[in-house]
């Protein structure tokens, strides 16, 4: 039977198409931009790196403190929208204002604002996924709002591509053609979110039985207490730590690791768009078969090739090696993505969304914590940065153990 999306799951999957914008312009121009700022600053290829993996890992620790306590406010009767709001016009403000500064510590610090934000608006949109469509429906939808996400980001992405490599043809400098690319995306962001903003209605919610904040400390500590004796959330969770990591280690410094490479810049950005583009049908390939095949079996298939990607990244010398990486990635990265998100919504109690998908998001979309430091880590005193990210493997085949678990435990 075909699978035909209501007017609310579209208004949801289009805020994957407005926020993948943000995401591909962090994975691709923004970290060049940084090295340009870094290069013009005396700072070394290898230091550049790190200080790029340290500032993405200061904005999942802001995330990792922030998600659990904002994603439980969140599942009070009308705030999940508010704090929604709260989160998406800061992130969106903070794109704008990366254009603005020619200073690569402000940079740095503004970046970390931004993904924070960026990052806590996915804590109350995912856990949208509950009221937006039915358990039965959520990995195709999952599915959908990963892949048009990914095939979307392309049109401002190309947009912002051609204003940095041609801006002298058009009469700009470097710095007014990135402050154009990071207004254009944070205007695709906003414009693709307000018709959810307008249409959402938040159905599973709890009561508030107290003050706000009282209530939502104990509740959050209620919840960490519960996972105790929720052995397959739990598991599930320490799966999602380790695997989730490694991906979005990947992605947040795929151009980075190649520039530090000496790879050709418009050949990486290339790659990465390329990227998105497999991605978009793979994603979608993925909702399917899981009408046919069971949703861990997908992941598990999909942790195993992540699992190869890195070691495969020991060995990229060349361009066309990181091509290959491109396609490579693309095959999985809305697939792990989408499964995980919707795996997560069947195994969590509906009107406590928030709150869990907080904790969720400790381990997923404010991501790359603990595998940015250990790729940084791993460079700076190997002076390899080959080595640093085929480390990756090892956060891949802890994620898959844990998940083996959680699939043993009921």
């Amino acid at each position: 039977m075909k699978f035909k999306t209501t007017s609310l799951e579209k208004k949801w999957i289009w805020y994957d198409v407005g926020n993948s914008a943000f995401t591909l312009l962090v994975s691709t121009i923004m970290p060049i931009y940084f090295n340009y700022l870094a290069g013009e600053a005396g700072i070394s290829e290898v230091d550049y790196l790190a200080f790029w993996g340290y500032a993405t890992s200061a904005a999942t620790i802001i995330t990792a403190v922030l998600g659990p306590t904002l994603g439980t406010a969140s599942d009070f009767q009308g705030w999940k929208k508010k704090l929604f709001l709260g989160s998406l016009f800061p992130g969106a403000l903070g794109c704008v204002f990366l254009g603005l500064t020619s200073s690569w510590i402000w940079f740095l610090g503004i970046f970390v604002v931004a993904k924070a934000a960026y990052s806590l608006s996915l804590v109350f949109y995912d856990s949208m996924l509950v009221d937006v469509t039915e358990p039965d429906r959520m990995d195709e939808v999952s599915a959908r709002g990963y892949g048009w996400g990914y095939i979307g980001s392309c049109i401002p992405f190309v947009l912002c591509l051609l204003l940095v490599l041609f801006y002298d043809s058009i009469g700009l400098t470097m710095s007014q053609a990135m402050a154009g690319a990071f207004l254009l995306t944070a205007l695709w962001w906003v414009g693709f979110s307000l018709p959810l903003v307008r249409s959402y209605r938040q159905k599973a919610y709890v009561e508030k039985k107290s003050h706000y904040a009282s209530e939502g400390f104990r509740r959050l500590a209620h919840v960490f207490g519960e996972l105790k004796e929720q052995k397959k959330v739990l598991f599930f969770l320490l799966a999602f730590f380790f695997y989730i990591d490694g991906v979005y280690t990947i992605i947040d410094m795929a151009t980075a690791y190649g520039t530090a490479l000496g790879l050709d810049t418009t050949g990486l950005l290339l790659a990465l768009l390329l990227t998105q583009i497999v991605a978009f049908p793979a994603a979608l390939i993925f909702g399917k078969l899981s009408a046919r095949y069971k949703n861990s079996m997908l992941i598990r298939i999909c942790i195993g090739a992540y699992f190869l990607i890195a070691v495969y990244a020991i060995f990229l010398r060349t361009q066309w090696q990181f091509w290959v990486l491109a396609v490579c990635v693309g095959l999985f990265q809305g697939a792990i993505q989408s499964m995980s998100r919707s795996y997560f919504a069947r195994i969590i109690p509906a009107e406590r969304s928030g709150e869990y998908f907080g904790i969720y998001d400790i381990c997923g979309k404010g991501a790359a914590f603990l595998g940015t430091i250990l790729v940084s880590f791993i460079s700076q005193v190997t002076g390899n940065t080959n080595l640093g990210v085929g480390s990756l493997a090892v956060m891949f085949l802890l994620g898959f153990l844990f998940f083996l678990k959680t699939e043993r435990t009921e």
